[in-house]
């Protein structure tokens, strides 16, 4: 790399080249660094790519290229002696003509891609770049890709800089000095930008989902493949959001206008938005232009798990392509590029998870674009492993929201099943017995088709305590069982009617084995999710013949009296009513008049009649309380 010690400007003066003369500077036999995505710079990417049948044994070093790129069409090249390229994306090719590349894949994160280049352990012979005009001092910046191609140019032998006056002055540590580059090749072009990805109803359903686990004040991160209307549902309410993430979108750019976003309660580089790279529209790069809240910095320190780690509430928020039932993740291509996979990907999971208060959550749809296929699958066999299962916590599909983190592969199968689509969950089940991930006992119900309700989860304070209602899950057994064996004497006689010292499995799996219409258990839950103590239990069990739902309750006696009975049989109520159901009834015993006065809190009017020793009580929701 050449070192100038006259005037920068007279350098830049002398170092400008025609790309044809540029290209003529590249000798056969080296590697050349392409800068990647919407940095790629298109016009030096052409000319190579005209110029390689007289190249041999080009190695081309590359990120991520857009399908519609320069460097996509000198991928699709027929390669013979020409060239390989090496991605450090890795995943699934899908495009056959890269296909063929995929033996010069090379798996590494994110943040020790420019450690590799900068210690020469991968020497960069050529780096082609893009870069704005030099400011009065000599600098210019890499505009919207500084990732690792930051590294690469101060570490190449030659450096090749195309200059554009179109590219966004990006502000943060983004900048390269004339005297720096070896050779300058001015052309103007618009900068790439990427298309928002169609809106899926799915899609909107888990922004819906992961909206309960951003609290105000988080920082995020969230990876390209989310769709905009998701974002949105997902974050638009939040408050004092910051952002700490590899790429910045226009979903961000919305957020930040619609005053969502202010980055003054990250804890760290805080009133700045920090990011390596952009990927939009056109009005995404005049939002960064000379921007001074943005601050992008290289991938080393972006994607240092450790550096992601000092962000308060740190949650990232990442797109999966397929899981397996014990929790593996592999990570596909989307719509607008070729490979994608280890990446940034698993330093952010590692970095959020262990930041205080952060979280990791993967997100994905549970069946492919068309429907025929699980997304969770009994095993990932021939499909390369992003993140491992030991550091995957949160994980959410349009059918619910599971924590894997500290769970049995028992736990997680029975998790995983849960949250697939309801018409793959049965050969799953019988998948994971062959496996031995479940046990033989278990039996399979209808009520494994069962959807989940989302819409009937709320959080409320009760007794000074946030207390989550929701729908009873599958992994959900164990703090059953726990819940029943903290209960007193009497509050046991009064939930089963007579003394019970044990609560095994084949005792509460009517409670778990649901199909959230005919039969519905709703649980009160304290504590972290996944791992909260039940404290609360209410169930109906419709009887056909009258259409009518039993209910029945227990609530752990540091809660009694404190209103959550009338929670839980008002949320039974909503339920049945919803589902067509005409009314509950309860059988209980002329002693548990906090039955009886529970039920008469219903806005209907409540009838009572006398079997043998109980008193029945019911009411019908066409009979409302004048």
């Amino acid at each position: 790399m050449a070192k100038e010690t006259s005037y920068w400007a007279d350098n830049y003066v002398e170092k400008r080249r025609d790309v044809k003369d540029a290209m003529k500077k590249i000798k056969a036999g080296k590697r050349i660094f392409i800068g990647s995505s919407c940095g790629e710079p298109q016009h030096l990417v052409k000319a190579l790519w005209e110029k390689s049948n007289y190249f041999t044994d080009l190695e081309i070093v590359r990120l991520l290229a857009l399908e519609s790129t320069p460097l996509t069409l000198l991928a699709g090249k027929p390669q013979g002696r020409s060239l390989n390229i090496r991605s450090f994306y890795l995943g699934s090719a899908k495009d056959k003509r890269l296909a063929e590349n995929m033996r010069f894949i090379t798996p590494m994160n994110l943040s020790a891609i420019p450690r590799l280049f900068k210690s020469r352990m991968l020497p960069i012979h050529v780096a082609l770049i893009q870069v704005t005009p030099p400011d009065d001092f000599g600098w210019m910046s890499l505009g919207v890709t500084v990732d690792i191609t930051l590294a690469a140019a101060l570490s190449a032998d030659l450096v090749i800089a195309q200059v554009n006056e179109k590219m966004p002055r990006v502000l943060g540590q983004s900048f390269i000095h004339v005297n720096d580059i070896d050779i300058f090749v001015e052309h103007d072009e618009d900068v790439l930008t990427v298309r928002p990805l169609p809106e899926l109803e799915s899609a909107n359903a888990i922004g819906r989902l992961i909206a309960r686990f951003i609290e105000d004040g988080s920082t995020i991160q969230i990876s390209m493949g989310a769709t905009s209307q998701a974002t949105l549902l997902a974050l638009s309410d939040k408050n004092d959001l910051g952002v700490h993430t590899q790429y910045i979108t226009d979903d961000i750019m919305n957020l930040v206008a619609k005053g969502v976003i202010t980055n003054w309660k990250k804890g760290f580089n805080e009133g700045k938005m920090v990011a390596s790279a952009a990927m939009g529209s056109s009005m995404l790069y005049d939002f960064l232009h000379d921007n001074p809240s943005i601050d992008f910095r290289p991938s080393d320190y972006v994607n240092d798990p450790g550096i992601i780690a000092q962000h308060n509430k740190m949650v990232s928020m990442n797109v999966a392509m397929a899981m397996d039932l014990t929790g593996q993740v592999a990570s596909d291509a989307l719509p607008h590029n070729h490979f994608s996979g280890v990446t940034g990907m698993l330093d952010f999971v590692r970095g959020s998870s262990t930041a205080p208060g952060g979280k990791s959550i993967l997100m994905m749809t549970a069946t492919s674009a068309d429907g025929q296929h699980s997304r969770i699958v009994p095993k990932l066999d021939d499909t390369a492993v992003v993140v491992p299962r030991g550091d995957v916590h949160y994980v959410i599909t349009e059918y619910g929201a599971v924590n894997l983190f500290g769970k049995s592969l028992q736990e997680r199968a029975m998790a995983m099943i849960s949250i697939a689509h309801p018409e793959f969950r049965e050969i799953l089940f019988y998948k994971a017995k062959e496996m031995g991930l479940l046990g033989q006992e278990r039996s399979l119900k209808e009520s494994i088709h069962g959807i989940y309700p989302a819409r009937l989860e709320e959080t409320r304070t009760i007794a000074g305590q946030d207390v989550t209602i929701r729908p009873i899950k599958p992994v959900d057994e164990r703090r059953i069982q726990e819940h029943f064996y903290s209960l007193e004497k009497d509050d046991v006689i009064a939930r089963f009617f007579h003394e019970k010292t044990s609560f095994l499995r084949d005792d509460i799996e009517d409670i778990l084995q649901i199909d959230y219409v005919h039969d519905l258990t709703v649980v009160a839950i304290v504590g972290e999710f996944g791992f909260g103590k039940i404290v609360g239990v209410g169930e109906y069990l419709l009887d056909p013949a009258r259409n009518m739902a039993e209910v029945a309750f227990s609530i752990s006696r540091e809660f009694q009296g404190k209103g959550m009975g009338k929670i839980l049989i008002n949320k039974l109520a909503e339920a049945a009513r919803e589902n067509g159901i005409a009314g509950l009834m309860a059988y209980t015993s002329p002693d548990n008049q906090g039955m009886v006065q529970l039920f008469k809190t219903l806005p209907y009017k409540v009838k009572t009649a006398f079997d043998e020793d109980m008193i029945v009580l019911h009411c019908r929701f066409d009979e409302p309380v004048d």
